[in-house]
Formats: C-alpha cells, sequence, structure tokens
C-alpha cells in the first residue's frame, strides 16, 4: 500500500494492495474504503476501536501498537493493519503525500471571526466554474484538516479550507500541511487571550499561515483591519485588498439592512457597481462576502456568477439562523461562539430587526484570559445602551456581564447553566420579541434555541 510507504509505516495484517478512499478519526463514520487513525486522546484511545473500524468496512487502520487480529466481516477478509511510530504523524505525512496532487489549487481561510461564513461562501461562489471540496463544519485544525483533504474528491479543483488556532505554531503547521495557493485574512480580534498577550501577537500567529504560501500565491486581505495591514503589507508577493473603505479594490457601497435579516447593497469591483443582495444576519456578513468576492473574482469567477451565489447563500447552524416565530417575533441563533467584538456586532444587527422588544440570552466569552472580567462587563454595558432588556447571563463568566448590564441601568439576571437558562427564557418570551442567543460553544446555549423554538408562543 503506498500509503504505508508515505507514512513510513508497514501493513502488519492483511492485504498490502489494497485500496482506500477517505481517512476517519471516529470508527463510527466509516462508511466503507477509508483509512481509520487509531490516535491516543484525552479522554479514549482510538487503538480501542479498530477492530470496530474494520468490521465497519475500512480499507485499513494505521496504529502505532500491536492490537488484536481483527474478525471477519460476514465472508470477506477486513482491512490492513499499518503499523507507525505515531498516528498523527503519521496523518500528517499522508497528507502532504496527497497534497503534491490534490487538490489542483488551495484556499486558505482564517480570521479571528467569519471563517466558516467566508469559506462556505467562497466554495459557492468557485463552484459557479470549479469542481470545488472544502472542509465541513470547523474541522479546520491539526486533526479535522488533514481528514477533510484526504477525504476530498478525485479531480477536485479548488479546496477552500477554513484554518483555525487557539496557540502559536498551529497556524505555520496546517501551512505546511495544505501548501495555499490563495490566503483569506478577515479579521484581527480579542480572542484565545488565554495563550497570547495581545491582540497584535495573535495577528503574528495568523501570519505564520504565510510561511507555507505558493512561490505565485496570493493574499486576500481586509485593508480596514489594522492588526490585518500590518502582518500583510509584509507580503512580498500579490495582495488583494478588500473592505468598506474607498481605497478597496473590492468593496460594498449603500448598505441596507433587511428588516428579517438580510442585506442589499452594491458590490463595487475596480469601481463598477453590481446590486445585490445578501440573505445572511448581519451587516458584517457583508464583510464575508466581500472576502469571498474578492478571493473568487481573482480566480475567475465574474461579479454576476459571484452575486447569484450569494444570493443563494444560507447560514451555517447556530451561525446567525433567524427563526421566525409562527406567532410573531424572531429569536437569532447566533450561538455557535462569541467574542467581544463579535458580540457587538450581533447585538447591532440583532437590534436593527424589526421587533416589539429587543432582549438577549448570552452567554461567557471563554478564553479571554486576565482581561475577561472587563471584556464582559463592557459587553453588559453595550447590550443595555442598544436597548436589550431584558439581559439574561450564562455561565460563570458572565456573571460580570450581568454586573455590567446593571451597571448601565438595564434589567440583567445572572444564571449559571444554560439548561436553567432555557426555562427563564420561555417564561420570558412574548409575541413580537426579538431574541438574540449568543456565547461560547462551551456553554450550550443552544439549549435555549431549541427551548424557546418549542415552547415559542
Amino acid at each position: 500500500m503506498e500509503a504505508a510507504d508515505a507514512m513510513h509505516g508497514r501493513v502488519v495484517l492483511g492485504d498490502p494492495h489494497g485500496r482506500w478512499s477517505g481517512a476517519v478519526l471516529d470508527s463510527r463514520r466509516v462508511s466503507g474504503g477509508e483509512l481509520f487513525f487509531a490516535l491516543a486522546g484525552e479522554h479514549t484511545d482510538g487503538h480501542r476501536f479498530v477492530a470496530d473500524s474494520l468490521e465497519r468496512g475500512a480499507a485499513g487502520a494505521v496504529v502505532e501498537t500491536e492490537v488484536a487480529r481483527p474478525g471477519r466481516s460476514g465472508s470477506a477478509e477486513t482491512g490492513a493493519v499499518i503499523r507507525v511510530e505515531d498516528s498523527l504523524g503519521a496523518l500528517h505525512a499522508l497528507t502532504r503525500e496527497v497534497r503534491k496532487r490534490l487538490p489542483g489549487r488551495l484556499v486558505a481561510v482564517t480570521g479571528s471571526a467569519g471563517k466558516t461564513t467566508t469559506k462556505d461562501l467562497v466554495a459557492e461562489m468557485l463552484s459557479r466554474r470549479f469542481k470545488v471540496a472544502r472542509n465541513p463544519g470547523n474541522l479546520n485544525n491539526l486533526f479535522g484538516f488533514p481528514i477533510s483533504l484526504l477525504s476530498i474528491p478525485e479531480g477536485t479543483e479548488w479546496m477552500v479550507a477554513e484554518m483555525g488556532m487557539s496557540t502559536p505554531g498551529e497556524l505555520r503547521r496546517l501551512a505546511d500541511l495544505g501548501r495555499p495557493d490563495l490566503v483569506v485574512y478577515t479579521n484581527v480580534r480579542p480572542v484565545h487571550l488565554e495563550f497570547f498577550d495581545g491582540v497584535s501577537d495573535i495577528a503574528e500567529a495568523k501570519a505564520e499561515l504565510l510561511e507555507g504560501l505558493s512561490s505565485d500565491g496570493i493574499v486576500v486581505a481586509n485593508a480596514d483591519d489594522p492588526e490585518v495591514v500590518r502582518i500583510v503589507e509584509r507580503h512580498r508577493g500579490r495582495v488583494v485588498w478588500y473592505g468598506l473603505g474607498e481605497s478597496a479594490r473590492y468593496g460594498a457601497e449603500k448598505l441596507h439592512e433587511l428588516p428579517k435579516g438580510g442585506s442589499r447593497f452594491d458590490f463595487r469591483v475596480d469601481g463598477e457597481l453590481y446590486p445585490g443582495e445578501l440573505p445572511l444576519y448581519g451587516l458584517h456578513n457583508v464583510e464575508n462576502f466581500l472576502a469571498a468576492a474578492a478571493c473568487a473574482h481573482t480566480a475567475g469567477v465574474s461579479p454576476e456568477e459571484i452575486l447569484r451565489a450569494a444570493a443563494e447563500a444560507r447560514p451555517a447552524s447556530m451561525r446567525g439562523v433567524v427563526h421566525e416565530l409562527a406567532a410573531g417575533g424572531l429569536v437569532v441563533d447566533d450561538s455557535y461562539n462569541s467574542n467581544p467584538d463579535a458580540l457587538r456586532r450581533s447585538l447591532e444587527s440583532a437590534r436593527a430587526l424589526d421587533g416589539k422588544r429587543h432582549w438577549a440570552v448570552l452567554g461567557s466569552m471563554l478564553e479571554l484570559g486576565v482581561a475577561s472580567e472587563e471584556f464582559h462587563r463592557q459587553a453588559g454595558r453595550e447590550a443595555v445602551e442598544l436597548g436589550f432588556s431584558p439581559v439574561i447571563a450564562v455561565g460563570a463568566e458572565a456573571r460580570a456581564l450581568a454586573a455590567g448590564a446593571r451597571d448601565a441601568g438595564g434589567s440583567a439576571l445572572w444564571i449559571a447553566e444554560a439548561i436553567e437558562a432555557a426555562g427563564t427564557a420561555r417564561a420570558e418570551l412574548r409575541s413580537g420579541d426579538v431574541v438574540l442567543i449568543k456565547g461560547s460553544r462551551g456553554i450550550g446555549l443552544e439549549t435555549v434555541v431549541s427551548g424557546l423554538l418549542e415552547e415559542a408562543p
């Protein structure tokens, strides 16, 4: 098996000439023909599930230690077992080998916020002209990205890959694996501050992605973000700028927020204006559109095709999904994640939606380090100043958010757990309300969203 050679491993059981297609880390995701990589994690060890993966039809299992000889699946022999020194290292080695031929070109999207939306928009726009693959969901780290790349179809012309990080060095390693042809920067914001001293250090970590850019690669960058500008201006290759300022090649004018979410605007390309509409909640998504549009146009997609793709866009789960209630009112599910800047923008966008009353369930913003309390207090004050009442704060760190809301003269309640907050929110909901739900993923505010949708008046 050529894969074994690429991983510096050897086939110790099964057919060394077997063929594989795709890769998985979870034996339950085997559908047939994949390579299963047995990784040792904090909570379990993938080696426990080697036999299960092969019984489910995996073409092979990559292991570090000796495993029990697998049984049979019906009358057919089970797949091969490949012994390597390090399963994660083997996963990365195989990714580097496959990347030499597949995909034809790769877009890497990074930033503190907007990565998934921008990735999805880029993929939809490029698919108007090319055979496109993308990493599903947020499989954007040193585990998820390799699995995604190893699973794309033969003949893929462009892969659009979201690449994230939480500590220094991660993007450098991802860049080495992906070798992007085009890098997109959305923004740099105060996130993961438990691991960084400040926003400038976050920007430097984002700059690591440029180290893997191909020699003729292109950078698509946000001209409105000073930290993005600072790191990208050091790049000696081609840079394409987008932004809401007049100097950017790709911009937007006459922005208008729609009453139930979405926006209308004129898309500007080299001074020419094209009227467009984006059915995604919040004006901040126009910036994500511009990032994607700049990328797609640079790759050869026309403005008209770009705008047709944008008009068909739909939000990813828990990322600004606006639910219209049968009895009147809106629930904005922005519960996937949160940081100070993203929360402020989401509050502004929710406030622009039509409703009799605006209130919010706001969860803790995690990984903000020593500045966490002040960030939360400021968020509570901003929510009240924008007209949200009441403010229900959820999670240990959000206690300061409730305090900030009360400091600003607002009505606020602190609740420790999302499950309790769901009941409180159900009791609070009235016909005609606009309710924003936003918090870090670890707080689990999707429980509140589900409760509101089930119990809507």
